[in-house]
């Protein structure tokens, strides 16, 4: 008798202490305020945190086009990522989505990212043309230093007077951009404001865009200037006419001749 008292208790226990399970199946919000940066055969991607408190990570997923299939590239509970597959002069597209710890996936971000890696370089030197004409220009196309008066030569330096200079012949463009921190603080090529002596003086910290004879875009950062050199990092984008960089469609149509006349440099 008492045992069967004893079950009917534990058995109404049970019932008194029921309790309902929910399964979560609504999943995090699309990533926003993604940010691709072109490097050297990678793409560096960076975005907002999403805020949902059972978030467990992102995403990364890339394509040839915006409006494309896209495939999964890899996964991170980070807010970065870099892409080191990424060949340079090829353009991609990339997306993200959330997912928390149910394994449930957000949509795909909506934002429209796209980079286009290209090569660069670090400390390259070239001398006063004035002195070491052999050996004072630049080609980007074939990163090697040679005469300032080659046919390829897209940038050359000149010491005058105590100050010092970066010059580009008059088929090609450059504008001083200012100081920045580093290589990576430009990311675009500006629509205005280009040097109309084709002459720019050379200052340690400032970065410069130029615009190449062969409609192409590079960016240099000066890191040392002396009375005999000039020592630079350097970007290059090998796709021409590039849409991260190139100008209104108004301005494309600028490119002449590859002629070779020197620019207004001191006498």
């Amino acid at each position: 008798m008492k045992r069967l008292i004893l079950l009917a208790f534990v058995a109404s226990a049970f019932v008194g202490c029921h309790k309902t399970f929910v399964i979560d199946t609504t999943p995090p919000a699309p990533p926003r305020g993604i940010l691709a940066v072109a490097m050297d055969n990678a793409v560096e991607l960076s975005w907002y945190d999403n805020t949902e408190p059972d978030l467990a990570g992102y995403n990364v997923w890339i394509s040839d086009r915006y409006d494309g299939e896209y495939e999964m590239l890899g996964s991170t509970a980070r807010t970065s990522y870099v892409d080191h597959g990424a060949d340079n002069g090829v353009r991609t597209y990339y997306a993200l989505t959330a997912y928390d710890f149910e394994g449930n996936e957000s949509d795909l971000s909506r934002d429209v990212v796209y980079a286009t890696p290209r090569p660069e370089g670090y400390g390259v030197r070239i001398n006063d043309y004035r002195t070491a004409p052999l050996l004072a220009g630049y080609d980007f196309s074939t990163y090697t230093v040679g005469r300032y008066n080659d046919d390829y030569t897209d940038v050359f330096f000149e010491h005058f007077n105590g100050r010092f200079y970066l010059n580009v012949w008059d088929d090609t463009d450059i504008q001083d951009m200012g100081y920045t921190r580093s290589l990576y603080d430009i990311v675009a090529a500006p629509s205005a404001g280009w040097s109309p002596s084709r002459t720019v003086e050379a200052i340690e910290g400032h970065t410069y865009v130029i615009w190449t004879w062969d409609d192409h875009y590079a960016k240099v950062r000066v890191k040392e200037v002396t009375s005999t050199h000039v020592k630079f990092d350097w970007a290059y984008q090998t796709a021409v006419g590039n849409p991260e960089l190139k100008r209104t469609a108004a301005d494309n149509g600028k490119r002449g001749q590859h002629l070779r006349a020197l620019p207004e440099l001191r006498k």
